[in-house]
């Protein structure tokens, strides 16, 4: 079945179609609109790492989100809502850069927060990159800072997995990739990423909270989607960029202004690290 043999495919919110169907679908059309047969990596790109994909390689197609099963308009400032085919520099493999992700808090069916992940997977990537920005919690990484995610907390009481499916999440954010990564960057630091389910930003004590149980950043996506790319077979690696001290932490109050602004300081810096990890995997 294809989306055109029935419309309800591109409804995530709509309990009746089958996620992965809906997955495929989309994955169809992306091949067929882009002329790319397999894609063999996808990066979710957040606050501040859009660039990176003018980076990696030559855009060979871009799609608006909205003409994609089962995507909608970004509802977030810094988010091109777009997806592109790119083929990576030097070879013949192309990556999926997926411009177009929701957040759970925009209160949408969390098959909507796990959906780009399943159309990657069912595009042909074997590997993601989720990005982000966040708040942290060391004081040694100031705003600009880039970190591993070397593992998560998931607050936000929701999964996106449905009914008796069990999957195993140790070493969720690959050891392989990020040992990768640090060919590229020895400095990197990595820490444990907290998924709060937003959209207000945590308070102080939810951000101390977050220090005691293991954490060293907090934000609002990417914990969702990486349990989702896992079920589907798919390696993860995933980058944090500092846009502020968290709430307690900082001496100011927090804004979305205040990431924009950080990831546009941060972004062309940012983006070059993004592209030569690509490159290695």
């Amino acid at each position: 079945m294809t989306v055109h043999d029935d419309a309800r495919l591109a409804d995530l919110d709509d309990p009746a179609p089958d996620p992965f169907a809906v997955a495929r679908a989309a994955a169809e059309l992306i091949a067929a609109r882009t002329g790319v047969e397999r894609h063999a990596v996808a990066l979710v790109l957040g606050s501040g790492w859009g660039g990176a994909a003018d980076l990696v390689g030559e855009t060979v197609a871009e799609i608006p989100a909205t003409e994609v099963p089962g995507f909608s308009a970004s509802a977030v400032v810094g988010h091109v809502g777009t997806l592109r085919s790119v083929r990576l520099a030097g070879t013949d493999k192309h990556a999926l850069v997926i411009g177009a992700r929701t957040h759970y808090y925009e209160q949408r069916n969390v098959r909507r927060v796990a959906h780009g992940v399943r159309v990657a997977a069912a595009a042909g990537a074997r590997t993601v990159v989720l990005t982000n920005g966040c708040g942290g919690l060391e004081e040694e990484w100031p705003p600009g800072t880039p970190v591993l995610i070397s593992d998560h907390i998931n607050l936000t009481g929701a999964s996106p997995l449905e009914g008796a499916t069990f999957v195993d999440l140790t070493d969720l954010y690959s050891t392989r990739l990020r040992t990768l990564a640090r060919e590229v960057d020895p400095a990197l630091p990595e820490g444990v990423y907290v998924q709060f389910p937003g959209p207000h930003y945590e308070t102080p004590a939810e951000v101390q909270m977050a220090r005691r149980i293991g954490g060293h950043l907090v934000g609002m996506s990417t914990a969702l989607e990486a349990i989702a790319a896992r079920h589907v077979g798919l390696e993860v690696l995933g980058l944090s960029l500092v846009t502020n001290p968290a709430a307690g932490i900082s001496p100011v109050p927090l804004s979305h202004e205040e990431v924009l602004e950080a990831g546009r300081a941060a972004g062309p810096r940012i983006s070059r690290l993004l592209a030569e990890i690509v490159r290695l995997l």
